[in-house]
């Protein structure tokens, strides 16, 4: 039987797989998001013909349907189920050999919401999975590799060991509770909750974690660029670079981290080549998109501002939240630079979209979206 791997007609360099074959089954959980219907029609590409696609919301599951009534020999089988359920999550997870878990609690605004929707979640599905691989090894059927998709949001960006450069070998943010963001402070716990389940059951695992992902789809401009909280557009980016990878490139590299051989225990940051800094983002959004105003705060200022904010929240006692402060300062406003060279050397990945088109397909869908 051709190997999956030998179907794929893209120029990205091919992985040496780890031992998958068209028809073993693969979990996506979050299939139905952003992210998670690029990578099932990456994966379908690849030739890979036995997805599970795991959905929390039945309305949001159109991509999927088409996909899955594609006239390619594929079975693309697509389940709604909550992975706060360990019911759910058996059924998800039954005789599987490899899973992209994408699904986390992004939208929730308590940090109670996140861990649960994160770390819980996280948990429950690796604990299911590992229950599954036990009862089905008579058979030699097994899970091989859990590739869990995490975010830069777990980085401190604090204190790095070259400079301004920010990669894999960057610390990861030691008190998340102190960042005022719940989402950074699940993700943080659920990298952990991975290496933690993963190592007690021996099941090997990939941490992929991308920067801002662009793309038809996801509309909103990145908050490293400025937020615009207090009714105009405070510009705090500045001459930074931005961690920007086009959806399509950000699918390639998750499947690959997911088929490459060598490569368990790793963690691989996903940026695109030729990152604009966020004043060129700004204009050419501003040109493409819509213009409005805006104001620059020089970093200086913006730093100044997080660490006054952040002492009176401390001086109230919490009565004015520290949603803003000096890590997160440093996380998202601080001059920084990124790399994916461990992305190209290890899984022989290469962006697909380059930078220009890939801004202009996401500027184009960002007009669309305002007609």
């Amino acid at each position: 039987m051709q190997n999956a791997a030998d179907n794929h007609e893209r120029s990205n360099s091919q992985p040496e797989p780890v031992g998958f074959g068209p028809d073993d089954p693969i979990l996506i959980t979050g299939a139905s998001g952003f992210i998670g219907t690029r990578l099932v029609k990456t994966l379908l590409d690849r030739g890979f013909q036995n997805l599970r696609c795991l959905t929390r919301l039945p309305g949001k599951v159109a991509k999927l349907e088409a996909l899955r009534n594609n006239p390619r020999d594929s079975r693309v089988q697509v389940i709604t189920g909550n992975l706060l359920s360990r019911e759910d999550c058996k059924a998800a997870t039954k005789d599987v050999r490899l899973i992209f878990h994408l699904a986390a609690g992004r939208g929730a605004k308590s940090f109670p919401d996140a861990y649960m929707n994160s770390v819980v979640a996280t948990r429950n599905l690796i604990e299911a999975a590992a229950e599954s691989s036990s009862r089905a090894s008579r058979e030699n059927v097994c899970l091989r590799r859990f590739v869990n998709v995490s975010s830069f949001a777990v980085y401190s960006n604090r204190r790095k060991q070259q400079g301004n450069l920010l990669d894999e070998s960057c610390s990861i943010e030691s008190r998340p509770e102190l960042c005022g963001d719940a989402y950074s402070f699940a993700k943080v716990k659920q990298d952990e909750i991975v290496a933690e389940c993963c190592g007690r059951f021996g099941i090997p695992y990939v941490m992929v974690r991308p920067g801002y992902v662009i793309g038809p789809g996801n509309p909103a401009i990145t908050g490293r660029v400025g937020i615009g909280t207090f009714g105009i557009f405070l510009h705090l980016g500045g001459f930074n670079s931005l961690p920007i990878t086009y959806v399509d490139n950000c699918a390639d590299a998750i499947a690959l981290a997911g088929l490459k051989s060598g490569v368990d225990g790793e963690a691989f940051n996903i940026v695109d080549d030729d990152l604009p800094s966020s004043w060129q983002f700004l204009r050419s959004y501003k040109r493409s998109v819509g213009s409005f105003q805006s104001i620059y705060v020089p970093h200086w200022l913006s730093y100044t501002s997080c660490y006054l904010w952040e002492r009176y929240s401390s001086w109230s006692e919490g009565q004015l939240e520290p949603v803003f402060n000096r890590r997160l300062w440093h996380r998202y406003w601080k001059r920084t630079r990124y790399s994916n060279l461990k992305l190209k050397t290890q899984l022989g990945w290469t962006p697909r979209v380059g930078m220009a088109e890939g801004l202009k397909r996401y500027f184009e869908s960002c007009a669309a979206g305002r007609v």
